[in-house]
């Protein structure tokens, strides 16, 4: 059988208000996203990930969709996402869309319809519940930012539930026709030739219908997950209010509608109290998601025995499933501030891209990845993000992560935007990481991301192989990726002090080169690694 094309993929997440800007309005667009494509592809990425452009009132940046069918006026039309992705298709790029599926906004006609009152066609699409005796909400859930999950309905004279913003109502899955209607939504975007789905919060789809409290967790297990000590929704177990069982069967039932359109892929974002068991099993016997990832390395902690134990972990939940790996994305800071420490460097940059291409799986890659982008500092009058303007200043929110690309060192706005202010400022000391100063730069961090893409490809055994880890140093990984007839030794240092990794019984028969890596030496039955560096070879 063919493999599929994206397993061993690697997914280029766009975030379409910071890639570019085509109106000078200082908002990114469709437009924007279509003119970088060819620059998209120079990278050797297999596919984008474009993150929300529907209809929305933008509470939470388009993850709010108040049409699941319109495309919002700030990034274009339907025309323009229409011509994207032929182009991108022209260009060997396959097209995966965001579906926010657990919620909508609370200006979509369902919810409009809904809150009017407790008998009308929509009045059972969202999860209502009438108040507790003294008035207070029906449970304990809490929205992740922050306060009850629950919101007073005066119309309805109900609560209804919202796990995040309060302008996101959940819909209510036990209901029949909500999950016909979903499935009615996905498949509209199918029938324009989308190539697959990355499914947001896709175990937020399900609540417990007994609507059962929360158990308390402990203040020593209050971690992980993205969420602060600091943050309530940490406080509990959350056994009820997501990853529900029911899931399970309506999972089923989009991927049976998947599989009416050969080559469409799903990858799932989970985020559950074991999410690398909620992986395992939302990938399943071949009738669910294709691919899912967590947030198990989108967190601070990159030590290589948190990296081999956390992908060892998953490994042993797999059957047949598929694991998707990420380290960076718009909802946390970028990796390298987050695992570079207070002055990281570009030498850290590409070990950290190469790492993650080198994990058995497919991977998402985040704009600026490539170009070694740290985390940009916005003030506090300056955040768009509600979840860093309710946490501030413990937690500045995702604005960090999400500021515009540059382009162009000596333009206006790095070349993002000819608008006088874009909607998140551009750090000043992106400029002189922009692509126009990298292109030309042999040893620049977006050629040495080309360079491993390109050499990466020429290796199945990186692309689709089994992975064995072996003994290391501290701070080091060694692995082993083989398929068929090939098999390719890995290693990592991740320290900043040279490392002496022993090869124990393992034959090597030639060091590879070519994935722009150098100074690490091969001697017998050893290899000595420079600081940040790696070393690929043949074995047997």
């Amino acid at each position: 059988m063919q493999t599929p094309w994206w397993r061993g993929a690697v997914i280029y997440q766009v975030y379409p208000r910071s890639l570019m800007d085509s109106n000078a309005d200082g908002i990114g667009d469709l437009p924007g996203i279509m003119s970088k494509l060819e620059y998209i592809a120079s990278l050797g990425v297999d596919a984008i990930w474009i993150s929300p452009f529907f209809q929305s009132p933008m509470k939470d940046f388009g993850y709010d969709i108040s049409d699941y069918r319109a495309v919002d006026p700030i990034f274009g039309d339907l025309d323009d996402f229409d011509r994207l992705i032929a182009r991108a298709h022209q260009l060997g790029i396959k097209v995966i869309i965001d579906q926010v599926l657990s919620h909508t906004s609370d200006q979509h006609a369902w919810f409009q319809q809904s809150r009017e009152s407790r008998d009308n066609e929509k009045s059972d699409w969202y999860v209502w519940s009438d108040p507790s005796d003294d008035g207070t909400p029906p449970n304990n859930w809490l929205s992740i930012f922050g306060g009850s999950a629950w919101e007073w309905e005066p119309r309805r004279g109900q609560y209804y539930l919202h796990n995040f913003l309060k302008s996101q109502p959940d819909l209510n899955f036990h209901c029949p026709a909500v999950r016909e209607q979903i499935l009615q939504e996905v498949e509209f975007w199918l029938k324009r030739g989308v190539d697959g789905f990355r499914l947001d919060a896709i175990n937020f789809c399900f609540h417990d219908k007994e609507l059962r409290d929360n158990p308390f967790k402990p203040f020593g297990e209050r971690k992980g997950r993205g969420f602060k000590e600091d943050n309530p929704y940490a406080y509990q177990y959350h056994l009820y209010d997501n990853t529900r069982p029911e899931n399970l069967a309506f999972i089923e039932s989009l991927r049976a509608l998947m599989d009416k359109y050969p080559g469409v892929v799903t990858l799932g974002e989970i985020s559950s109290e074991d999410s690398l068991k909620t992986m395992a099993e939302y990938t399943a016997n071949g009738k669910r998601l294709h691919m899912a990832y967590s947030f198990e390395l989108l967190v601070d902690q990159c030590s290589a025995q948190y990296l081999r134990h956390t992908v060892e972990t998953l490994e042993q939940y797999l059957s047949e499933g598929w694991p998707c790996w990420s380290i960076g994305n718009h909802d946390v800071r970028r990796v390298l501030s987050r695992w570079g420490g207070e002055h990281p460097t570009d030498q850290q940059a590409k070990l950290f891209n190469a790492m993650l291409l080198s994990l058995r799986g497919s991977v998402c890659t985040y704009q600026g990845e490539e170009l070694g982008l740290t985390e940009a500092n916005i003030e506090q009058h300056q955040l768009q993000d509600p979840y860093g303007i309710t946490f501030w200043p413990n937690f500045k929110g995702r604005d960090g992560c999400r500021t515009p690309m540059p382009w162009e060192k000596y333009s206006i706005n790095a070349g993002f935007s000819d608008a006088p202010k874009t909607w998140l400022p551009i750090p000043a000391e992106y400029h002189a990481r922009a692509v126009d100063q990298q292109e030309n730069n042999p040893d620049s961090v977006l050629n040495a991301y080309r360079r491993f893409m390109q050499w990466r490809k020429k290796h199945i055994s990186l692309r689709l192989g089994e992975i064995r880890f072996l003994p290391a140093p501290e701070n080091c990984l060694m692995f082993v990726r083989e398929y068929q007839d090939e098999k390719c030794l890995v290693m990592f240092n991740l320290s900043d002090h040279p490392a002496t990794v022993s090869l124990g019984s393992l034959a090597v028969t030639e060091a590879l080169k070519g994935h722009g890596f150098e100074g690490a030496e091969l001697g017998v039955g050893k290899v000595q690694l420079p600081a940040y560096g790696a070393f690929f070879a043949s074995a047997r």
